[in-house]
């Protein structure tokens, strides 16, 4: 009986408000009684391990179903989307540029322990992205390979454009099936924020932050500005018409559960449930948001031009504007590259740094710099991505309907 009014009001409350409540709840508890916030996590990575094992599957089988059922000579926004992907992710990084110019930050460097091997060249980082292109479909959806996922369901879809009706209607059913599942995750999502939060400002708190609070200005203030006037006036050009709307609605209800999960992986479902309420053509969404959380990364290219050019400020390297101009386009490149995990973009810097000769030692050393500060970074730069997903798909297709 207890549970009838809870579910009631579950049913009533917007998933936004079950979230900001989860929220709080999370922030108190890690204050109130942080030696409970171990159990309270487990709620957190239930959640994000939820969302990662069924995410890999809803992409390959959305994209393969949409484009076995598109029809011959039907338009869909993808070309549109992919130029406001290429376009916000290079404006993303010139404003990281001018920013670094304008306020500069300065590190101190103390070789903190990091993980992983950094490419040693924009040729290696394109090298990987052929290699997991071609990578066993198999292994791909075991290891959440998201390149490789869109390049064997795009390669099956075509080949099942030719496949009888009967089998095109199986493979509808089973993306309708699999969206079904991703719906009943997310509406835990309220519980998993809740462990998630506890456990980060149970770990991390305010004080760890403190010694790079102007770099964290410096990023998180790039990172507002890019959402909230390069995005919109990005919209703008293309409807024109008052972009703040969807801009507003594409960072509330998505940007929020991003911040959280840290992963643009991982918010893929949220989006394609966001694409499907605003009515977007399931052809063009389908498609578009799993490709967006590979290569649509304005949040990294803003990580790794500002962060590049801290460690350029601290060792008194003078950065001239040819130079400056070159790092926009690296950056935007190796967001390309980064993955959609957390703290994918912060091995790619070592790369960027290599543009004004510095070493890979001390490349590294600013990237553990990144790893300190990735409570707030990586989560804001999550958050940017994966709302601008959803944003330049509604563009493009709103642009379409419109045209």
């Amino acid at each position: 009986m207890i549970l009838s009014p809870l579910m009631r009001w579950v049913q009533r409350t917007s998933l936004v408000t079950q979230i900001v409540i989860g929220l709080l709840v999370g922030v108190a508890l890690a204050i109130v009684w942080p030696a409970a916030t171990p159990s309270v996590a487990f709620l957190g990575n239930v959640f994000i391990a939820a969302l990662k094992a069924i995410a890999p599957v809803l992409v390959f089988v959305l994209v393969m179903a949409a484009i076995s059922n598109h029809r011959p000579g039907e338009a869909t926004a993808i070309r549109p989307v992919l130029l406001l992907y290429v376009a916000g992710t290079v404006a993303a990084a010139l404003v990281g540029v001018v920013a670094s110019t304008w306020f500069p930050s300065t590190l101190v460097l103390q070789a903190p322990a990091t993980s992983g091997t950094p490419p040693g060249a924009v040729s290696e980082v394109l090298l990987n992205v052929v290699n997991n292109i071609v990578a066993n479909p198999v292994r791909s959806l075991m290891e959440a390979n998201y390149i490789g996922i869109l390049a064997w369901a795009v390669a099956l879809g075509v080949a099942l454009r030719h496949a009888n009706a009967t089998t095109r209607a199986a493979l509808q059913d089973a993306s309708h099936a699999v969206t079904q599942v991703i719906l009943w995750v997310i509406r835990c999502a309220p519980l998993g924020i809740l462990g998630l939060v506890a456990a980060t400002f149970a770990e991390a708190g305010a004080q760890a932050l403190w010694g790079y609070a102007h770099l964290l200005a410096v990023l998180l203030g790039c990172m507002v500005f890019v959402a909230l006037v390069v995005n919109p006036l990005i919209v703008f050009a293309v409807l024109r018409r008052n972009p703040y709307p969807l801009v507003l609605l594409c960072l509330r209800e998505s940007g929020i559960t991003a911040f959280f999960t840290r992963s643009s992986a991982a918010n893929i479902p949220i989006n394609l449930a966001l694409c499907q309420r605003l009515g977007l053509e399931e052809e063009t969404y389908s498609v578009a948001i799993p490709l967006g959380a590979t290569i649509n990364m304005a949040g990294a290219a803003i990580t790794i031009s500002v962060l590049s050019l801290a460690a350029a400020h601290t060792l008194g390297i003078t950065v001239d504007l040819p130079s400056a101009l070159l790092l926009c386009i690296v950056a935007s490149v190796c967001a390309c590259g980064a993955s959609g995990v957390a703290g994918g973009s912060l091995l790619l810097i070592p790369l960027a740094c290599s543009l004004f000769g510095i070493d890979n030692d001390v490349a590294m050393q600013v990237v553990g710099v990144g790893f300190i500060i990735g409570v707030l970074q990586d989560s804001t730069e999550t958050a940017l991505n994966s709302s601008t997903d959803v944003l330049f798909t509604a563009t493009a297709c709103m642009a379409q309907d419109k045209g």
